[in-house]
């Protein structure tokens, strides 16, 4: 990757924070380059405004406020880590690597080593500083088995050496295999995982008997236990069941110190209220307790934001389009089920799916079709060849002929030799997305294939997919710029509280999946990926669904945002019940008292529309 800011350690100092003297150690190599990437474009505007309470909503309470170990991957895990400072971050429009918990950073010459800077201004938000200890830390904290989290195990021990301590404010980080520097760097500032540093002071060890330094008993613990973050909000208050209230660390948050983190997170406090319903929610919102809503829902965005609000002009509409990366979503199928696991079977469904008629007759053609394969957006390490297989129920059929299910039941649904019928339940988290469900449902039919709903409610829907108790499951899972296999794809995660949500094993994956993590050349790397989405798609593991390159949200005239509006990676304007976002919203608290003062009177103003397609695909 081409870094157009390169300094000296003495250029640096002078350019971003007086270092002390032992950023000169004699303990570092003292031909390093030192990378900061100081001159990329501001994405934030200086006209945002602090202050006010930013409401929003969830549809069910967490069922842990950890990030890490079981239930933790659902509910606010992008609150409390994927969303908080890493030692860098990608840019939002150019991609390069910019400061966050680093203000720079250097490569040993082996590709495997990557020397830090921290920020000796970044604090915790109970106020202790952020030192290399924390990092030292980190790395027991994701090692111990206390955690219960296979995934956060196997990374931290199996692609991390060693983390070394040079001064308070000097670390290096070693890979176990050699990586680009590009890749090093995804690596370690993996937005779900990225090596954020964990607060030694707030984890009072307890009983610990394998001697790690975490509690043994640390999952029940720490359930609802809220950690200092280094983050701009932390936890404030909790309401079990009712709401969740995240406040601002302040005005002199060590963040501001740092030009790509002006002018951001804006709002004094994030409440996020439990309103189990949408359309209960809706109607909270287009009452004003509610700040924006999303509208990604073609029926919200084409017919339901039409009412009195909107026509007034007191509630805004935008449509922007980005450019993230679309992980492998549609439905997943736990091949761990007798049926399931012919291959014959989950073709004819993948055949029987008519996700192209979903998107035509129920999404109003707003939708994408994804790929097959596992993921699209990632560039050269994703295949652009593999179409979706289509909607064709005599050639799905065809394969649950070869499977044996040759008799047709009175209801239409086909039978195998032991009076088994073809059906199988689809596992979803929304009633929104009942009437997606339904649509393929009556479609199945046409092959003799029977489908039933299963809803399962919001983060629950995810902790029963989770344990592997689905058979199908209706899900969309994110990605990160280089694809991650060994999650999804590996035999060691076919079991349950992993992300292998197909519970698929095969040995030639495996050697493939080892052969992709031990790569250094880019393009053998890139060849490599290939081979994987192939054999993916060829296993008929998860019938690729549709994707949204776009967000669409309603909101209030009091909410502002930046012109342009989207960037690349804008995954959303406004935080909700998911995301903190980028954070570059505000409330102007002058134009919400004239907004109110308006409808008491009977004011109104022209209705706004925004539209921002600079990412259109």
């Amino acid at each position: 990757m081409n870094n157009n800011n390169k300094h000296t350690v003495a250029a640096l100092a002078i350019a971003m924070v007086t270092l002390s003297p032992s950023v000169f150690s004699s303990a570092l190599p003292s031909d390093l380059t030192w990378i900061s990437n100081l001159d990329e474009p501001l994405f934030a505007s200086p006209e945002a405004k602090r202050g006010g309470t930013y409401r929003t909503y969830m549809r069910s309470f967490p069922q842990t406020l950890r990030s890490v170990g079981p239930d933790a991957n659902s509910g606010l895990r992008h609150y409390f880590m994927d969303e908080v400072p890493k030692l860098a971050h990608s840019h939002p429009i150019t991609g390069k690597w910019i400061p966050q918990l680093a203000l720079a950073w250097a490569f040993g010459d082996d590709h495997k080593t990557v020397y830090f800077k921290l920020d000796p201004n970044a604090t915790w938000s109970d106020g202790e500083r952020v030192t290399a200890d924390d990092y030292l830390f980190m790395l027991k904290y994701y090692r111990s088995k206390d955690i219960i989290d296979p995934w956060y195990n196997d990374f931290f021990t199996n692609h991390i050496d060693t983390i070394e301590k040079i001064d308070d404010h000097t670390i290096v980080i070693r890979a176990k295999v050699a990586k680009s520097h590009d890749e090093l760097m995804y690596m370690i500032n993996l937005p779900s995982n990225g090596l954020q540093p964990r607060p030694e002071h707030f984890f009072k060890v307890g009983k610990d008997e394998n001697n790690d330094g975490i509690d043994d008993n640390f999952v029940r613990k720490y359930n609802f236990k809220a950690e200092p973050t280094t983050g701009p909000y932390y936890l404030d208050k909790v309401k079990k069941g009712k709401s969740i209230t995240f406040k601002h660390v302040g005005k002199d948050w060590w963040g501001y110190s740092n030009k790509y983190y002006q002018h951001r997170y804006n709002v004094d406090k994030i409440r996020i209220r439990v309103i189990r319903d949408m359309d209960i929610a809706n109607k909270h919102f287009e009452k004003g307790d509610l700040d924006s809503f999303m509208l990604v829902l073609p029926d919200l965005w084409h017919e339901k934001s039409n009412t009195e609000p909107y026509q007034n002009g007191y509630i805004h509409k935008v449509w922007g389009y980005n450019q993230v990366v679309q992980g492998a979503g549609g439905l997943w199928m736990n091949t761990a089920t007798p049926l399931l696991g012919d291959i014959n079977v989950r073709r004819g469904i993948t055949y029987a799916t008519d996700f192209d008629g979903l998107i035509k007759n129920v999404l109003r053609g707003d939708y994408l079709r994804k790929p097959h394969g596992f993921g699209t957006g990632y560039g050269d390490y994703g295949l652009s060849n593999l179409t979706p297989p289509p909607f064709a129920p005599q050639k799905a059929i065809r394969y649950f002929e070869k499977a044996g299910f040759t008799q047709i039941g009175a209801d239409g649904i086909r039978l195998n030799g032991k009076g088994e019928r073809l059906t199988f339940s689809v596992t979803y988290s929304s009633p929104a997305r009942t009437p997606r469900v339904a649509y393929l449902k009556e479609q199945a039919k046409q092959a003799g294939l029977e489908l039933t709903l299963n809803l399962v409610d919001g983060s629950s829907a995810f902790k029963y997919i989770l344990e592997k108790k689905h058979e199908l499951a209706y899900l969309t899972m994110s990605g990160g710029k280089i694809p991650a296999y060994w999650e999804y794809l590996h035999s060691s995660n076919a079991k349950p509280q992993t992300n292998n949500h197909t519970n698929y094993r095969s040995a030639e994956m495996d050697e493939k999946i080892a052969a992709y993590l031990a790569e250094f050349d880019t393009k053998k790397k890139q060849a490599i990926s290939h081979d994987i989405q192939k054999m993916s798609a060829d296993a008929f593991l998860v019938v690729p669904g549709y994707m949204a390159p776009f967000t669409r949200e309603a909101y209030w005239r009091w909410m502002k945002f930046p012109t342009p509006a989207m960037t690349k990676e804008t995954h959303y304007l406004f935080s909700n019940s998911l995301y903190l976002t980028l954070g570059t919203y505000w409330i102007d608290l002058d134009v919400k008292k004239e907004t109110k003062s308006a409808m008491k009177k009977g004011k109104t103003f022209e209705p706004v529309v925004v539209v921002d397609d600079t990412y259109k695909p």
